[in-house]
């Protein structure tokens, strides 16, 4: 299990954790980030990533994508 900002790029891996506080953890589910689903990173831009997640682009900073265990 890794974070996120750590998984190669155009590689789908499944969500196995999601830490953080509770508002974290929902505003994460709020984008679609939730335990099981997969993702993966599209690109990195400076201190940003950007994610494929249920179909869609998103952006998240290094800080969130630390939260994100894969």
């Amino acid at each position: 299990m890794m974070p996120l900002v750590y998984a190669e790029k155009d590689t789908p891996m499944i969500i196995k954790k999601i830490g953080g506080n509770p508002e974290v953890k929902k505003h994460l589910e709020d984008l679609g980030f939730n335990v099981g689903g997969e993702v993966s990173v599209v690109s990195s831009l400076g201190e940003n990533l950007i994610v494929k997640v249920k179909e869609s682009r998103i952006a998240v900073s290094d800080e969130l994508a630390r939260k994100i265990m894969v």
